[in-house]
């Protein structure tokens, strides 16, 4: 990925990426998505100002002689005709656009407000497109203990202790494979590494316990090529994201959940709503368990049992009988 941005970007662009890289710590993931973005932008931005021979490839147009002095004409309404190519064009979803949007504002206030490239920051009023706040979809009780009870095979204990992971701590997937097994300590909390490098530590459960502790006495060591994964594959390497998800989907399938939209992520809502809904856990804490920066991002289950409860009053069967059924009944 650094190879690639190494490569496109001209110089300031190279600079702000390697900042978020080193300095910020943000994942390279996260910089390539960045300088996707930044580069969609740019391209945008030599089609709108006729730079380019009407009839070039977008993907072929380049963007390494972006200078200062170009950076220096872009305005706020360049922004806002950008959003509206990515709309009316590209059809991306609000999300995306939203997402492009936070790029676009991030770069222009570092070079405005972190290295004074620019006096002022053009897009400093650049509003972001509304994302549609979707309800997290995740797993009942019921359907937890079914998926977990669907473990089988010759990896068994690995599977479980994984799901059940999955099930008690709300652990991202990329977390999941990051995991070494000397991140498991002996006062029975497990050292998680985070999006952006954040280390947090969460108590594990007896169900955790006795999973991960039924797994390592099965857990392969001779042949291993990463002795310090915790989760090893049948190639005896560090399990990916991609097996994890593969073995998660094949015990959603079991269970007849494939095609509903189920994920490794949905498992992470699952555990959450399932600490806040059943286990009465504060959302303060829910947040510190899950790794979320802001607080906004965590309530969102606490909006869940608000949409529960709202469709518990609907199913009331006296939900639409009005005021007229009694007047009917009076005469």
């Amino acid at each position: 990925m650094a190879v690639r941005f190494q490569d496109e970007a001209f110089p300031i662009l190279k600079e702000y990426l390697f900042y978020q890289q080193t300095i910020r710590q943000k994942s390279p993931k996260t910089i390539d998505e960045y300088f996707l973005d930044l580069r969609t932008f740019f391209r945008y931005m030599k089609i709108y100002r006729g730079l380019v021979p009407a009839d070039t490839e977008f993907d072929e147009i380049v963007i390494d002689d972006i200078d200062l002095d170009f950076l220096k004409t872009i305005e706020l309404n360049d922004a806002y005709e950008f959003m509206n190519y990515l709309l009316r064009e590209r059809e991306n979803s609000a999300a995306s656009r939203a997402r492009k949007c936070s790029s676009l504002k991030g770069f222009f206030k570092f070079l405005s407000v972190k290295k004074h490239y620019l006096d002022k920051d053009p897009l400093e009023e650049l509003e972001t497109p509304k994302k549609k706040k979707a309800l997290p979809k995740y797993l009942t009780l019921e359907q937890s203990l079914e998926l977990l009870n669907a473990v089988d095979g010759d990896n068994r204990d690995r599977d479980y202790a994984i799901l059940t992971l999955f099930l008690n701590c709300g652990l991202r997937v990329s977390e999941m494979a990051r995991l070494n097994y000397t991140d498991i300590r002996s006062d029975h909390t497990i050292r998680v590494l985070g999006k952006g490098n954040k280390e947090r530590i969460i108590y594990l459960n007896t169900a955790c316990i006795n999973a991960v502790n039924d797994y390592m006495r099965v857990r392969p060591v001779d042949g291993v090529k990463d002795k310090n994964a915790l989760f090893i594959s049948r190639n005896h390497r560090r399990m990916s994201v991609k097996t994890i998800q593969a073995m998660v989907y094949k015990y959603l399938e079991k269970i007849g959940l494939n095609a509903q939209g189920y994920s490794c992520h949905k498992l992470r809502h699952t555990a959450a709503t399932l600490m806040y809904q059943h286990g009465g856990v504060d959302v303060r804490v829910l947040k510190d368990v899950l790794g979320h920066e802001n607080l906004g991002t965590t309530e969102i289950y606490t909006h869940l049992s608000n949409e529960q409860m709202k469709n518990a009053a609907e199913a009331n069967p006296l939900s639409k009988v009005g005021t007229r059924a009694m007047k009917k009944k009076n005469n």
